[in-house]
């Protein structure tokens, strides 16, 4: 938990500080940094609802089976460790 009210901390801490760095205005970082997460946790709700729809699933198993195909016709390698 305390690792999680950390990141909580550090996000706000980042999201403001970029903030302001942008505008200048300590309001607009303030607005900011407080609208996200709700914006955030609503959309994380809707995503984690279609994130259990069969066609979900679906798209993520096909695009699975792609990824060893698509590696090998953009030609990457594996990197030599030695």
């Amino acid at each position: 938990m305390a690792k999680t009210a950390t990141f909580g901390v550090m996000h706000v801490i980042t999201a403001f500080s970029v903030t302001y760095a942008m505008t200048g205005s300590v309001t607009v970082a303030g607005v900011v940094t407080f609208v996200e997460p709700l914006v955030n946790t609503v959309m994380h709700y809707f995503f984690d609802k279609h994130w259990d729809h069969p066609r979900a699933q679906a798209a993520r198993a096909q695009i699975a089976r792609a990824m060893p195909r698509l590696a090998t016709q953009v030609g990457r390698r594996p990197v030599d460790a030695g």
